[in-house]
């Protein structure tokens, strides 16, 4: 992926912050996530990470109103997300998810500016173009249709539909996921590098500590609905962040420390 050197308003575009106060979610008694507060500074880029069912994407989808905490008080640039309505919300947040979500019937062009539509603009063709350049693909792709595509392809298109709107923030539910190693690894990197340029923030979800220590400027780990570590990658892995969060990282060192060994 490119920044494109003419994509519209780059240079306008800023990370928006986030601050959690209290957030809680209940489910038949249970709670998904519990009394959490969290500030997450305008251009960072953060990994919620844990095991599966810890609360990290229930606690993704309460900043976009995906799901509508029970408890607490979310802000995006300083603004309750809960007073503020959600097609206006969710027009300054992008949101990725695994496996894309692309409306099948629709070729690239259409997926890629159906928040542009539902925000009333029709002639959105120049935009698309930009857009493709942005995640490096050809301008041709416009008149594909998702099934004609590769997974690398489709999380592109995923990501171009994503940013049409300009947004600040950027929020993504194990966004490569579904993909191969080699595809997910430089999908990820390209990503990044995407993130730096425009200045936005992200927040991505994922199982994979080996990602989240490579992509992101900071972890929170997740645990039981609970942030139990919240660190730096660099610090996480000096100085560890508890039991969880040293388990997550056991993985990727054992695996790292069993292919040196194979090299010797």
């Amino acid at each position: 992926m490119s920044d494109g050197n003419n994509n519209r308003g780059a240079a306008e575009k800023r990370g928006l912050g986030i601050r959690l106060a209290g957030v809680t979610k209940v489910y038949a008694g249970r709670a998904a996530i519990d009394a959490i507060d969290l500030d997450i500074a305008a251009g960072s880029f953060i990994a919620l990470v844990g095991a599966s069912g810890s609360g990290k994407s229930t606690l993704l989808k309460t900043i976009n109103r995906l799901v509508e905490p029970d408890a607490g008080r979310i802000e995006v640039d300083g603004a309750d997300v809960m007073a503020t309505p959600t097609y206006a919300l969710r027009r300054r947040i992008g949101y990725v998810i695994q496996g894309t979500g692309l409306f099948p019937h629709l070729d690239v062009a259409a997926n890629i500016a159906m928040g542009l539509r539902i925000a009333g603009s029709t002639d959105n063709d120049a935009r698309v173009a930009e857009l493709l350049a942005l995640v490096d693909l050809p301008a041709d792709y416009a008149s594909r249709m998702p099934d004609t595509l590769s997974g690398g392809q489709r999380q592109r298109v995923g990501f171009a539909r994503a940013l049409a709107t300009g947004p600040g923030l950027m929020l993504m539910d194990e966004p490569f996921g579904a993909l191969d190693p080699v595809t997910r690894d430089a999908l990820g990197l390209a990503y990044r590098a995407l993130h730096d340029r425009l200045g936005l923030t992200s927040v991505m979800v994922t199982h994979d500590m080996a990602e989240a220590l490579l992509i992101a400027d900071r972890i929170v780990v997740v645990d039981r609905g609970r942030i139990v570590a919240d660190a730096a990658p660099a610090d996480l892995l000096r100085n560890g962040g508890g039991p969880v969060a040293d388990a997550l990282i056991a993985v990727p060192r054992g695996q790292s420390e069993r292919l040196a060994r194979m090299m010797q």
